[in-house]
């Protein structure tokens, strides 16, 4: 008797994430089993996740649904899932830039699109908010098979939580204000008052470029903006107060009760210590980031560039229409291209920024066929 289901996936890395990354044909049609599916495959709900692939971590929690696109202009369309460790829940409603990286080599590797050259550029389509950008990577050909060109994951990209170098990714973000909240200001506001209990009034900046997101100076909690990720993790007083904020802000940014929610993202803003452009620290949104997200610093970087938000006074900021944004984060640095707009808040135009990915291992994910025998 057969007691697991085989799926077909590819375990790889998107940027400072991982995880495995599926065709959407392969996986039930039904969201409720697939969902299921998704949590037997990472071992959700489980503090270790010892029994599936995921790696304790939310950033190690989060799958890849991908699928070529029939729709005019898109060439294939990505469905980003996170989950959580000791969670049962399955969320599809944020963006995660760092997984999209890794979507382009997936399509490419499973065949869903072709090598177009030395570069590939493939539009790819987030279902999960509407977010629309083009992926380019490099596609050699083989030296072996001279007829064959293959993904690319060797060269000299570093992108800061991630050891070593790798081939570059290019993403290019076409629009991505009010990705999930309804515009790039939620609240209409470039900064808000909140009154919190046993504090007073904290300035927020709430903002979606990419990431619901609520940015504060990381003074106004009196703290420094430089503490360790293990430190701020440990910091009950702290993380207490940025849950009462969410809870307030969320609402405020048309997000309803968001305690379930992995957004709005809150973020510590401090001046850069580094020589950078603003220095942060991110929880995701309990557990402080080792890094940024990449929409994260798409939408921290966008708050720099606009007059009169939390960030302004703390970040330093060349004038001009297209700004290099160097975001700190505990980790490294993250840097990112803005070219705005002319439109009252000062809309970012396009976004650009480089990340890295690298296929770890192709194979099958083995889950209970209780929970799903294979059938479409």
């Amino acid at each position: 008797m057969v007691s697991q289901t085989a799926i077909p996936c590819l375990f790889m890395r998107g940027g400072t994430s991982r995880g495995p990354f599926f065709d959407r044909a392969d996986l039930p049609a039904d969201l409720a089993i697939r969902d299921r599916v998704l949590l037997a495959a990472m071992g959700s709900p489980d503090r270790r996740q010892i029994d599936g692939l995921g790696g304790a971590h939310p950033l190690t929690s989060k799958v890849g649904i991908v699928a070529g696109s029939t729709r005019p202009g898109i060439d294939l369309e990505f469905q980003f899932a996170q989950l959580q460790p000791d969670g049962s829940t399955v969320d599809t409603t944020p963006n995660c830039g760092n997984m999209l990286a890794a979507v382009v080599p997936f399509a490419l590797e499973r065949g869903l699109v072709a090598a177009q050259g030395d570069l590939t550029t493939s539009r790819v389509l987030t279902l999960n908010t509407g977010m629309v950008c083009d992926i380019a990577v490099e596609t050699p050909l083989n030296g072996d098979h001279p007829d064959v060109r293959e993904v690319n994951y060797d060269g000299r990209t570093r992108i800061d939580g991630v050891p070593g170098t790798a081939a570059p990714i290019r993403i290019n973000f076409l629009d991505t204000a009010g990705s999930v909240c309804a515009r790039l200001l939620p609240t209409g506001h470039r900064l808000d008052r909140v009154e919190l209990a046993g504090v007073g009034a904290i300035e927020v900046t709430c903002i979606d470029n990419g990431m619901p997101m609520v940015l504060l100076r990381a003074a106004g909690l009196g703290r420094r903006g430089d503490e360790s990720v293990a430190a701020l993790n440990a910091d009950e007083e702290l993380k207490s107060r940025l849950e009462a904020l969410r809870m307030t802000c969320g609402e405020l940014m048309g997000l309803g009760d968001v305690r379930a929610k992995s957004y709005p993202k809150m973020c510590l803003l401090a001046a850069p210590m580094a020589g950078g452009s603003i220095a942060t620290r991110c929880f995701i949104p309990h557990v402080c980031h080792d890094a940024i997200g990449v929409l994260a610093a798409v939408t921290v970087a966008t708050a720099c560039a606009l007059d009169g938000t939390v960030a302004d006074g703390l970040a330093s900021v060349a004038p001009g229409a297209e700004k290099i944004i160097r975001v700190e984060h505990p980790s490294g640095e993250f840097e990112v291209v803005l070219v705005l707009g002319g439109g009252a808040d000062g809309p970012v135009a396009r976004a650009m920024l480089l990340r890295t990915a690298r296929l770890l291992m192709r194979g099958e994910v083995m889950v209970p066929r209780s929970i799903w025998n294979g059938v479409r």
